[in-house]
């Protein structure tokens, strides 16, 4: 009797690992191993997803985001480091600068308000090389904090606050129309930025320049001479003190330069840089300062 012919070696039947439609277990193994594989990264994201809600709650608590003014854990808290409440009642204060050094002037009292009322009587009496000076504020409790815990402290998020808000006051000034053609931090002595780790003076400027859309050179001035601190020193040794302490490293002629710095005390310090650099061919001499250290 002739047998029927057996499966061909060659030819895969219906339940075989490679056949068209598979069977039961075949079925249940594909779905319990593919989509796995497949779908891990995704799992990995969702559950991440999951938990960063939790980890932001948990910072919250155990890191709670203190205004730098008031010491409180105000919320909610803006992204700078000052809380609402401080920033209506220190940052907004109305209040004429003379537009050379941006020592704050007394109200005006009638005539004419012409360029000359905005310049106050030791930049008419001995005009500072500085064309123009811009400033947040008055350096004075509790603003200066700010100054301190950048400066001594580290707190670079004070730095972009400040840039952040020079940008905001350039916009509309006319010192800054047109805008500078390079911001240039006022450097500090080599030793001392060595210990420090950051020149707080380029920490402001990286923003406020990024802001304003021009550039920025933090090598443009060297100092070449460790001076002893300003602060111990009277106006007149403060300005032999700094003379000859600034070297412009980079071509400035024809340009409008940008100078960046924490605080003015006196003036004597940006006053021998903006020297240099209109005895290098500088156009223009712009100043943007944060606070501004009122006269005694």
């Amino acid at each position: 009797m002739a047998h029927a012919p057996g499966p061909s070696p060659h030819r895969r039947g219906p339940n075989t690992r490679h056949g068209g439609a598979q069977g039961p277990s075949a079925r249940r193994l594909h779905c319990a191993t593919a989509p796995l594989a497949t779908l891990a990264p995704f799992a990995r994201f969702t559950r991440f997803a999951q938990l960063t809600p939790l980890v932001r709650r948990m910072a919250r608590i155990a890191l709670p985001r203190q205004c730098l003014l008031c010491g409180l854990a105000c919320d909610p808290m803006p992204q700078g480091p000052i809380c609402a409440a401080c920033d209506a009642a220190y940052w907004n204060e109305p209040r004429l600068r003379c537009t050379k050094c941006a020592l704050p002037l007394p109200p005006l009292r009638g005539g004419s308000a012409s360029p000359a009322r905005f310049v106050c009587a030791g930049c008419t009496r001995v005009p500072p090389m500085l064309d123009a000076t811009l400033a947040l504020a008055d350096y004075r409790p509790p603003l200066e904090r700010l100054a301190l815990g950048l400066k001594f402290h580290s707190r670079l998020a004070v730095a972009r606050e400040f840039g952040k808000r020079l940008a905001q006051l350039a916009h509309d000034h006319p010192a800054c129309t047109p805008r500078p053609d390079v911001m240039a931090p006022m450097p500090l002595a080599h030793g001392r930025l060595i210990a420090r780790g950051f020149n707080q003076a380029w920490e402001i400027a990286r923003p406020l320049a990024r802001s304003l859309g021009v550039a920025a050179e933090p090598t443009l001035l060297q100092r070449i001479a460790d001076t002893a601190q300003q602060s111990r020193l009277d106006r007149g040794a403060r300005r032999r003190n700094v003379a000859t302490a600034f070297r412009v490293r980079q071509p400035v002629r024809g340009l409008h330069v940008g100078l960046v710095d924490d605080v003015m005390t006196s003036g004597a310090t940006l006053d021998a840089a903006a020297r240099e650099l209109k005895a290098a061919g500088a156009r223009r001499v712009t100043c943007f300062i944060a606070l501004r250290t009122p006269p005694d």
